[in-house]
């Protein structure tokens, strides 16, 4: 995964390179590879600008008004799987998700999902 570098850092070394300053020492003067100025340049010829594009992906499923309700679950239901879990979540909440969603709401909220042994 690439690192996110904020705008204002893209927009400093940009302004470095209108100033005269070489590509190869912008990129190390603000540790950066020499393929990102490579691209920012290239961002700025085309778009006009550096800032990167809106992420995509909608509104979660379990979003941030459902933390508590999902938290209330898990405390009543600390030995269900996530299957069960999702499943319960359709029948409370009236939002059915998949498995990897519950894994990621789980995780974000740091709520275990850890079985008892038998």
């Amino acid at each position: 995964m690439r690192p996110h570098h904020p705008a204002a850092l893209r927009a400093r070394l940009l302004a470095a390179l209108d100033a005269g300053l070489p590509e190869a020492e912008a990129a190390r003067a603000f540790g950066v590879s020499p393929r990102s100025v490579r691209r920012w340049r290239q961002w700025r010829r085309e778009r006009g600008g550096v800032a990167t594009r809106p992420r995509r992906g909608g509104p979660r499923k379990v979003g941030p008004g459902a933390e508590a309700a999902l938290r209330a679950q898990v405390a009543a239901h600390p030995d269900a799987t996530l299957a069960q879990h999702c499943a319960r979540w359709a029948e409370e909440q009236g939002v059915r998700v998949s498995t990897a969603t519950m894994s990621r709401a789980l995780r974000r909220l740091r709520l275990p999902l850890k079985k008892r042994r038998s």
